[in-house]
């Protein structure tokens, strides 16, 4: 940190020596020790909060990053059912049917029965 050597040490230690008396250095010297023991403290805490939010930053880009993957991930996995449920495809023409069908009365729309989507998709697995 500071590039101080023995012999600037010793030119303090006399001149503080002269400065102070004899009676005086020792607790000079221990409130000196003090001050720089509670500086360092206040260092490292700052030191260890400001690594601390950094490695919470770099969380923060990773779980971005990892949920644009997955975004990415999802649309392509959506791609293949959006191409097969497209407009042009009997099966979504047959998803979509009982849905434009407007009832004529109250009765009629109890009638009819939509076919969740769920269920569609185990007569999918029930094919491979």
């Amino acid at each position: 940190m500071f590039d101080i050597g023995f012999a600037e040490l010793l030119i303090i230690a006399v001149v503080g020596l002269i400065v102070l008396g004899p009676e005086k250095l020792p607790v000079a010297a221990r409130t000196v020790g003090l001050w720089v023991g509670k500086a360092k403290r206040t260092i490292s805490g700052i030191q260890s909060d400001i690594n601390e939010e950094l490695r919470l930053d770099e969380m923060k880009r990773q779980v971005v990053m990892k949920q644009d993957e997955l975004d990415r991930e999802l649309d392509e996995m959506r791609e293949p059912f959006s191409e097969a449920l497209g407009s042009n495809s009997p099966l979504a023409n047959s998803i979509s049917a009982p849905k434009e069908k407007a009832p004529e009365s109250d009765q009629d729309q109890n009638a009819v029965v939509e076919t969740p989507p769920v269920e569609e998709s185990s007569k999918a697995d029930d094919r491979s």
